[in-house]
Parts: C-alpha cells; structure tokens; sequence
C-alpha cells in the first residue's frame, strides 16, 4: 500500500500525524512551520512519499509550506496511479 495521499485532505491527515495535532487544526493555507513542523519531520514525509515513487525535494516543500503549496507540489511529482 503507497504511502501517497490522494488528496489534500489525506496530505493534511498525514501531516497532521506527524505533529500530533488533529487534521481540522491545519488550515489548507496555514503555514506549516508556524503549526510546529521542523525539518526533521518534514523529512519524514519526503522520506515517505519518495517510496512511493514521487521526487519532492525538501527546499521546494520548505518554500512552499502549506497544505495547499505541498498538494500541488506532490501532485504534480506523482505517478500514475
């Protein structure tokens, strides 16, 4: 089973697990450094969705740090499912 969320609901349900916050506290347009996520993490995500076959580097995600930044991103970065 791909780790890859299939929408940005998921993305932010996966992102909300790795700051132990509950998903409706993330805001498609909040910034994801302010709610607390630290490059550690963020390289726990990347780590994850490069298994499932995306290449998203951590500067693209770190300029873009919203849920809405990162869905376009990984959108645009996955494969054919």
């Amino acid at each position: 089973m791909s780790d890859l969320p299939s929408s940005p609901e998921q993305l932010r349900d996966q992102i909300a697990a790795v700051l132990d916050e509950p998903a409706d506290a993330i805001g498609l347009d909040d910034d994801l450094m302010d709610a607390g996520l630290d490059s550690i993490r963020l390289m726990t995500l990347i780590e994850r969705w490069r298994a499932g076959g995306v290449q998203v580097g951590f500067v693209e995600l770190a300029e873009r740090p919203t849920v809405a930044g990162w869905w376009a991103l990984l959108a645009a970065g996955s494969p054919a499912r």
